[in-house]
């Protein structure tokens, strides 16, 4: 396919998909509780669901075909931005987050607490709008977040300037990221072109972050901001505390971002990497952090109230979620012999105490592998070119178990890893295609496939998750085999 093909087709998709979102996207007065077949029933739902998956179907392919990368940096800028623009002006589409986002605003802008009570109970006139799943539930943001959404409020006057405030503050996430990524690749030692197409041009990005608003967008774009400087200014205490800063709003944006801190210390130390290194390095940077922190939570007069909103974010059960479709199994195996479902919370929390095992161990392995830079004779220009490469590789993959390992999992989560994946040397097939195959989980309307299917799904998400750990199984088996036959004939 040649670049103008892809070009120009993934535009075709991005054109249909704006369509759909009019015809039958997340408007405000779209019926709640709808169902695949009651869309398809509805005036004009035909139509709606066939622009909604060939507009898919094409913008996939175009991203898909260029994995590897776009013919230039400039070229995939000009490309991604050119396939959000229709979705730009388009309705919010495959979520409703955005009128959550709008209430909890709303809460905070007349003086109530959002993480004490719901948006029902505050009195939020767009109440309506809010899918039921979170009208009784805290915000699960961070302060910065929440004041965010009420200035978007305050400066919108209705839910309709409002949301585009909303869709404002996204698309400044993104610029941000935009801004950053040449950088980072730089740094990292990856052709731009392909860390910008990859993180950039993808379906998630124009669907959930564009045209859904979601704050993921922020988040992403204070993140690889203070990456980018704690790559350009190692061992700078002025930088490394506007670093921390920039990664403590990250933070409480969304607390998800906290994963990748550790890999970000990593990647502050300058000279040797030793531990006093790590301990002074690393010290600045969790000062601009902490100072984030306590600034922005004192600001919003809320406190650190928000900690205990993250506890709500795993209300829902959906077999897109690793660990939850365990449970589903374990709990749909158990009803044949008249056992209460009560698995998925067990798994779950053994999933999280598999995720912090994991973190430490990716943490540990990059601090192993810079140590190791210490006693090879090479330039030191060589060794400081690995620092970034590996704390990068580090973070994008603490992202990956993060995402993976989650009680919930939703498509736009799948930007988190992307946006870093893009900045490593790793096949772009191994985390494309699963950001390719999440862009069909969701309707115009925000209507998500996974409640359909959860049964089937649950079940060929664990048996996949089983194929996956038998491979790596295998594969390990495999490496040892090999080294120890390596050393037996060295």
């Amino acid at each position: 396919m040649t670049a103008r093909a892809v070009r120009y087709g993934g535009l075709a998709g991005a054109v249909l998909l704006a369509v759909a979102g009019y015809l039958g996207g997340a408007l405000p007065d779209a019926p709640l509780g709808a169902t695949p077949v009651s869309i398809w029933r509805s005036p004009g739902g035909p139509a709606t669901l066939t622009c909604w998956l060939v507009g898919t179907a094409l913008l996939v392919g175009a991203w898909w075909s260029l994995r590897e990368g776009a013919p230039s940096t400039r070229w995939a800028y000009v490309t991604a931005g050119l396939w959000a623009l229709p979705l730009l002006l388009a309705p919010p589409s495959g979520s409703r987050d955005v009128y959550s986002y709008a209430c909890q605003g709303w809460t905070y802008a007349h003086g109530v607490d959002p993480y004490s009570v719901g948006v029902a109970a505050a009195g939020c006139p767009w109440l309506d709008t809010v899918a039921p799943i979170w009208r009784d539930t805290p915000a699960p943001y961070g302060p910065v977040f929440v004041l965010l959404a009420a200035l978007a409020v305050e400066l919108g006057g209705g839910l309709t300037g409002t949301v585009v405030w909303l869709r404002v503050i996204a698309v400044a996430g993104l610029l941000l990221a935009a801004l950053c990524l040449p950088g980072l690749a730089r740094a990292a030692g990856v052709p731009a072109r392909r860390a910008a197409w990859l993180a950039l041009a993808g379906p998630l990005v124009g669907v959930h972050l564009v045209a859904g608003a979601h704050n993921d967008a922020v988040m992403l774009g204070l993140l690889l901001g203070g990456l980018l400087v704690v790559l350009r200014r190692p061992g700078r205490p002025a930088a490394l505390l506007f670093a921390g800063a920039l990664l403590g709003l990250a933070v409480t944006v969304k607390a998800s971002a906290v994963v990748v801190l550790p890999f970000a210390a990593l990647a502050a130390m300058h000279g040797r990497y030793t531990v006093r290194v790590l301990l002074r390095d690393g010290g600045w940077l969790a000062g601009g952090l902490l100072a984030a922190l306590l600034v922005t939570s004192a600001l919003s007069g809320l406190g650190f109230g928000w900690v205990g909103g993250l506890t709500h974010s795993g209300d829902s059960e959906q077999w897109t979620s690793p660990p939850t479709a365990v449970g589903l199994v374990v709990d749909y195996a158990g009803a044949l012999i008249g056992r209460a479902p009560q698995a998925v919370p067990v798994v779950r929390a053994f999933a999280l105490l598999v995720l912090a095992g994991v973190l430490v161990v990716l943490w540990w392995r990059a601090w192993r592998a810079l140590r190791a830079l210490n006693d090879v004779r090479q330039r030191v220009t060589r060794i400081e070119a690995m620092r970034p490469r590996v704390a990068l590789r580090g973070a994008a993959l603490a992202l990956v178990a993060t995402v993976v390992l989650s009680p919930v999992f939703h498509p736009w989560y799948a930007t988190w890893p992307l946006a870093l994946l893009a900045l490593t040397a790793i096949r772009a097939t191994w985390f494309a295609l699963p950001a390719a195959l999440a862009a069909f989980l969701t309707l115009p309307d925000g209507t998500n496939l996974a409640r359909f299917t959860k049964a089937p799904g649950a079940v060929a998400m664990t048996v996949l998750l089983l194929a996956v750990l038998l491979h790596w199984y295998r594969a390990s088996r495999t490496s040892a085999s090999k080294l120890r036959d390596h050393d037996a004939g060295g």
